[in-house]
Protein backbone atom coordinates (compact mmCIF):
# COMPACT_ATOMS: atom_id res chain seq x y z
CA UNK A 1 0.00 0.00 0.00
CA UNK A 2 3.22 2.55 0.74
CA UNK A 3 4.87 1.71 -2.18
CA UNK A 4 1.27 2.62 -4.11
CA UNK A 5 1.51 6.10 -2.26
CA UNK A 6 4.63 6.94 -3.11
CA UNK A 7 3.91 6.48 -7.02
CA UNK A 8 1.37 9.16 -6.98
CA UNK A 9 2.74 12.65 -6.54
CA UNK A 10 1.20 15.47 -3.97
CA UNK A 11 -1.28 16.53 -6.05
CA UNK A 12 -2.77 13.42 -7.98
CA UNK A 13 -2.68 11.96 -4.33
CA UNK A 14 -5.13 15.31 -3.10
CA UNK A 15 -7.36 14.72 -6.00
CA UNK A 16 -8.05 11.03 -5.40
CA UNK A 17 -8.51 11.85 -1.63
CA UNK A 18 -10.89 14.92 -2.44
CA UNK A 19 -12.93 13.10 -4.65
CA UNK A 20 -13.02 10.23 -1.70
CA UNK A 21 -14.59 12.51 0.61
CA UNK A 22 -17.00 13.85 -1.62
CA UNK A 23 -18.28 10.36 -2.54
CA UNK A 24 -18.88 9.33 1.42
CA UNK A 25 -20.88 12.60 1.55
CA UNK A 26 -22.85 11.11 -1.53
CA UNK A 27 -22.99 7.46 0.38
CA UNK A 28 -24.25 8.96 3.30
CA UNK A 29 -27.31 10.70 1.74
CA UNK A 30 -28.07 7.81 -0.41
CA UNK A 31 -27.97 5.97 2.98
CA UNK A 32 -30.05 8.24 4.71
CA UNK A 33 -32.49 8.70 2.19
CA UNK A 34 -32.77 5.03 1.57
CA UNK A 35 -33.64 4.23 5.39
CA UNK A 36 -36.03 7.00 5.66
CA UNK A 37 -38.13 6.35 2.76
CA UNK A 38 -39.35 2.73 4.72
CA UNK A 39 -36.43 0.55 3.20
CA UNK A 40 -34.64 -1.67 5.94
CA UNK A 41 -31.43 -0.76 7.49
CA UNK A 42 -29.84 -3.22 5.52
CA UNK A 43 -30.86 -2.74 2.34
CA UNK A 44 -28.40 0.26 1.43
CA UNK A 45 -25.36 -1.33 3.32
CA UNK A 46 -25.69 -4.44 1.15
CA UNK A 47 -26.30 -2.50 -2.07
CA UNK A 48 -22.85 -0.54 -1.47
CA UNK A 49 -20.89 -3.81 -0.67
CA UNK A 50 -22.25 -6.07 -3.70
CA UNK A 51 -23.31 -3.78 -6.41
CA UNK A 52 -21.15 -0.56 -5.26
CA UNK A 53 -22.52 1.45 -8.03
CA UNK A 54 -23.91 4.67 -7.11
CA UNK A 55 -26.12 5.85 -10.27
CA UNK A 56 -27.68 2.57 -10.16
CA UNK A 57 -28.15 2.39 -6.45
CA UNK A 58 -29.97 5.96 -6.51
CA UNK A 59 -31.98 4.58 -9.29
CA UNK A 60 -32.86 1.33 -8.12
CA UNK A 61 -33.82 3.01 -4.23
CA UNK A 62 -35.96 5.81 -6.54
CA UNK A 63 -37.98 3.41 -8.55
CA UNK A 64 -39.11 1.38 -5.78
CA UNK A 65 -39.64 4.28 -3.46
CA UNK A 66 -41.70 5.99 -6.16
CA UNK A 67 -43.66 2.60 -6.19
CA UNK A 68 -42.25 0.92 -9.09
CA UNK A 69 -41.95 -2.60 -9.62
CA UNK A 70 -38.96 -5.14 -8.54
CA UNK A 71 -38.05 -5.52 -12.29
CA UNK A 72 -38.28 -2.21 -13.65
CA UNK A 73 -35.69 -1.07 -11.01
CA UNK A 74 -33.09 -4.23 -11.33
CA UNK A 75 -33.50 -3.65 -15.39
CA UNK A 76 -32.93 0.21 -15.13
CA UNK A 77 -29.99 -0.48 -12.83
CA UNK A 78 -28.04 -2.90 -15.34
CA UNK A 79 -28.78 -0.38 -18.38
CA UNK A 80 -27.10 2.28 -16.07
CA UNK A 81 -24.36 0.34 -15.60
CA UNK A 82 -23.63 -0.96 -18.92
CA UNK A 83 -21.31 2.19 -19.09
CA UNK A 84 -18.64 0.60 -16.52
CA UNK A 85 -18.29 -2.50 -19.58
CA UNK A 86 -16.16 -0.32 -21.97
CA UNK A 87 -14.53 1.73 -18.77
CA UNK A 88 -13.99 -1.95 -17.83
CA UNK A 89 -11.81 -2.87 -21.14
CA UNK A 90 -10.56 0.84 -21.21
CA UNK A 91 -8.28 0.19 -17.95
CA UNK A 92 -7.84 -3.69 -18.05
CA UNK A 93 -4.16 -3.70 -17.83
CA UNK A 94 -4.02 -2.11 -14.97
CA UNK A 95 -5.87 -5.32 -12.96
CA UNK A 96 -3.12 -7.34 -12.91
CA UNK A 97 -3.02 -10.92 -13.35
CA UNK A 98 -5.24 -13.75 -11.91
CA UNK A 99 -8.66 -14.02 -11.46
CA UNK A 100 -9.10 -12.24 -7.76
CA UNK A 101 -7.53 -9.25 -8.84
CA UNK A 102 -9.22 -9.19 -11.87
CA UNK A 103 -12.94 -9.55 -10.14
CA UNK A 104 -11.67 -7.13 -7.65
CA UNK A 105 -10.04 -4.61 -10.23
CA UNK A 106 -13.86 -4.84 -12.28
CA UNK A 107 -15.68 -4.33 -9.08
CA UNK A 108 -14.09 -0.93 -8.38
CA UNK A 109 -13.73 0.27 -11.78
CA UNK A 110 -16.17 3.10 -11.52
CA UNK A 111 -16.23 6.90 -13.45
CA UNK A 112 -13.92 8.01 -11.26
CA UNK A 113 -11.24 5.81 -11.20
CA UNK A 114 -10.99 5.33 -14.85
CA UNK A 115 -11.03 8.52 -15.80
CA UNK A 116 -7.74 9.31 -13.34
CA UNK A 117 -6.66 5.86 -14.76
CA UNK A 118 -6.88 6.70 -18.37
CA UNK A 119 -5.60 10.15 -17.71
CA UNK A 120 -2.06 8.86 -16.74
CA UNK A 121 0.68 7.86 -19.15
CA UNK A 122 3.11 6.18 -17.12
CA UNK A 123 2.22 2.08 -16.53
CA UNK A 124 3.68 2.73 -12.74
CA UNK A 125 1.29 5.73 -12.17
CA UNK A 126 -1.79 4.63 -14.42
CA UNK A 127 -2.08 1.20 -11.98
CA UNK A 128 -1.27 2.93 -8.53
CA UNK A 129 -3.68 5.87 -9.22
CA UNK A 130 -6.51 3.08 -9.74
CA UNK A 131 -5.98 0.79 -7.54
CA UNK A 132 -5.73 3.68 -4.75
CA UNK A 133 -8.75 5.73 -6.04
CA UNK A 134 -10.80 2.31 -6.50
CA UNK A 135 -10.06 1.12 -2.98
CA UNK A 136 -10.68 4.70 -1.31
CA UNK A 137 -13.97 5.32 -2.63
CA UNK A 138 -15.06 1.91 -1.68
CA UNK A 139 -14.14 2.11 1.43
CA UNK A 140 -15.57 6.03 1.73
CA UNK A 141 -18.51 4.94 -0.17
CA UNK A 142 -19.95 2.44 2.51
CA UNK A 143 -18.60 4.48 5.61
CA UNK A 144 -20.56 7.31 4.01
CA UNK A 145 -23.72 4.79 3.38
CA UNK A 146 -22.95 2.95 6.79
CA UNK A 147 -23.88 6.38 8.64
CA UNK A 148 -26.35 7.61 6.47
CA UNK A 149 -28.19 4.95 6.85
CA UNK A 150 -28.40 4.92 10.82
CA UNK A 151 -28.53 8.49 10.59
CA UNK A 152 -32.00 8.61 7.96
CA UNK A 153 -33.46 6.20 11.36
CA UNK A 154 -33.17 9.45 13.22
CA UNK A 155 -34.42 12.19 10.94
CA UNK A 156 -37.81 11.57 9.98
CA UNK A 157 -37.77 14.12 7.27
CA UNK A 158 -34.84 13.98 5.06
CA UNK A 159 -36.78 16.80 2.86
CA UNK A 160 -36.29 19.33 5.70
CA UNK A 161 -32.20 19.16 5.32
CA UNK A 162 -32.30 18.87 1.43
CA UNK A 163 -31.81 15.29 1.18
CA UNK A 164 -34.53 14.60 -1.45
CA UNK A 165 -32.70 16.34 -3.90
CA UNK A 166 -29.60 14.05 -3.83
CA UNK A 167 -31.23 11.83 -6.44
CA UNK A 168 -31.76 14.18 -9.51
CA UNK A 169 -28.56 15.91 -8.29
CA UNK A 170 -26.42 12.99 -8.60
CA UNK A 171 -28.15 11.74 -11.97
CA UNK A 172 -28.02 15.27 -13.30
CA UNK A 173 -24.38 15.34 -12.30
CA UNK A 174 -23.53 12.29 -14.51
CA UNK A 175 -25.59 12.90 -17.39
CA UNK A 176 -24.15 16.90 -17.69
CA UNK A 177 -21.16 15.58 -19.20
CA UNK A 178 -22.07 13.76 -21.22
CA UNK A 179 -24.12 16.50 -23.31
CA UNK A 180 -21.44 17.94 -25.32
CA UNK A 181 -22.33 16.14 -28.72
CA UNK A 182 -25.01 16.48 -30.46
CA UNK A 183 -26.60 13.35 -31.11
CA UNK A 184 -26.56 12.75 -27.07
CA UNK A 185 -28.34 15.95 -26.51
CA UNK A 186 -31.00 14.62 -29.22
CA UNK A 187 -31.29 10.89 -27.41
CA UNK A 188 -31.58 12.83 -23.94
CA UNK A 189 -34.26 15.42 -25.22
CA UNK A 190 -36.29 12.54 -26.90
CA UNK A 191 -36.33 10.19 -24.18
CA UNK A 192 -36.97 13.25 -21.33
CA UNK A 193 -39.87 14.28 -23.77
CA UNK A 194 -41.23 10.29 -23.59
CA UNK A 195 -40.50 9.97 -19.56
CA UNK A 196 -42.44 13.19 -19.54
CA UNK A 197 -45.32 12.25 -21.64
CA UNK A 198 -45.97 8.59 -20.14
CA UNK A 199 -45.38 9.03 -16.52
CA UNK A 200 -49.39 9.72 -16.04
CA UNK A 201 -50.26 6.33 -17.60
CA UNK A 202 -47.66 4.02 -16.49
CA UNK A 203 -46.48 2.36 -13.00
CA UNK A 204 -43.17 4.44 -11.91
CA UNK A 205 -40.24 2.76 -13.33
CA UNK A 206 -41.02 2.21 -16.89
CA UNK A 207 -41.49 6.03 -18.30
CA UNK A 208 -36.90 5.31 -17.64
CA UNK A 209 -37.67 2.18 -19.65
CA UNK A 210 -39.28 3.94 -22.30
CA UNK A 211 -36.96 6.92 -22.65
CA UNK A 212 -33.88 4.52 -24.07
CA UNK A 213 -36.15 5.39 -27.49
CA UNK A 214 -34.20 8.36 -26.87
CA UNK A 215 -31.06 6.25 -28.51
CA UNK A 216 -32.94 5.58 -31.82
CA UNK A 217 -32.65 9.50 -32.07
CA UNK A 218 -29.46 9.52 -31.71
CA UNK A 219 -28.55 6.52 -34.33
CA UNK A 220 -30.69 7.75 -36.48
CA UNK A 221 -28.58 11.79 -36.59
CA UNK A 222 -25.21 9.88 -37.15
CA UNK A 223 -26.82 8.22 -39.98
CA UNK A 224 -28.29 11.26 -41.31
CA UNK A 225 -25.04 13.29 -40.19
CA UNK A 226 -22.37 11.03 -42.27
Amino acid sequence: MRSLWRTLDRELARDVALVCVACAFVGASFGAITVSSGLPVWLPMLMSVVVFAGAAQFMFVAIIVSGGNLFAAVLTGLLVNTRLLPLGFAVGDVFGDGWPRRLLGSHVTTDETAAFAMAQQDPGKRRAVFWMCGIGLFVCWNIGTLLGAFGGTVIGDTDAFGLDAAFPAVLLALVLPSLKDGPTRRAAAVGVAIALATAPFVTPGVPVLLALVGVVASLGGEKVAS
